[in-house]
């Protein structure tokens, strides 16, 4: 198994599945920061209520994330093809996983932003701060450590995501598990696969806890 060819493929198939991974994410929270910020912002508790804005948002969101991933590489397949050309390969693969961990993270960031004390809010508006800059100034910042640990959480989840594209087409080590450690019964293919997968959510996880550690003003 250990051949320079195969070695080749592992290579090239932990590179894909990072840039599907960290792409995405990148993606995801471009698109999934503002979006949980303007769910917690116009929420009936949050600093600029509108409701049927927050419910607009809110059923958007949660109808994204009911459908399974899988499903939804398959059935968004026409506009992929219309945004990178292809639905197949590691590029095209970040269209759905894009499409899927964009509601994910916007929950995520609403979530992490709750956490904050209101006290440090309503401190924030007493002295006149406009909303935009308590989202910027106040929240965020106040939010950091939550919001680094929902991210590490998130590449997790986006990187299982990816391997999953495996089946309908898509690069990477979860490709290389279906053509290789399914398709042609390669056992130790796909153990060595998994291997690699787990490695690479440990060191996800453990990059993201060291960094939540040292922003954490609790625990310095």
């Amino acid at each position: 198994m250990f051949t320079p060819q195969m070695l080749e493929l592992f290579g090239v198939g932990i590179l894909e599945s990072l840039y599907m991974t960290l792409g995405a994410t990148l993606l995801s929270y471009l698109l999934g920061l503002p979006l949980g910020l303007l769910l917690w912002v116009t929420d009936k508790d949050g600093i600029y209520p509108v409701r049927w804005l927050n419910v607009m948002l809110g059923f958007i969101v949660n109808l994204l994330r009911s459908v399974p991933f899988i499903i939804l590489l398959i059935a968004i397949i026409p506009f992929t093809r219309s945004i990178v050309g292809t639905s197949i390969g590691s590029t095209a693969t970040i269209v759905p996983l894009v499409v899927s961990a964009t509601p994910f993270v916007a929950r995520m960031v609403e979530s992490s932003i709750k956490e904050v004390d209101a006290g440090v809010i309503e401190a924030a508006q007493a002295m006149g701060t406009p909303t935009l800059q308590i989202v910027t100034k106040v929240l965020v910042p106040e939010a950091k450590p939550s919001l680094i640990t929902g991210a590490a959480i998130a590449v997790t989840t986006i990187l299982g995501y990816s391997a999953m594209a495996g089946f309908a087409g898509g690069g990477g080590l979860g490709a290389i598990a279906i053509n290789y450690g399914y398709y042609r019964y390669q056992t130790d293919v796909m153990l060595v696969t998994v291997t690699l997968l787990i490695i690479i959510v440990q060191v996800f996880q453990e990059i993201g806890m060291r960094i939540t550690r040292k922003v954490d003003k609790r625990l310095n």
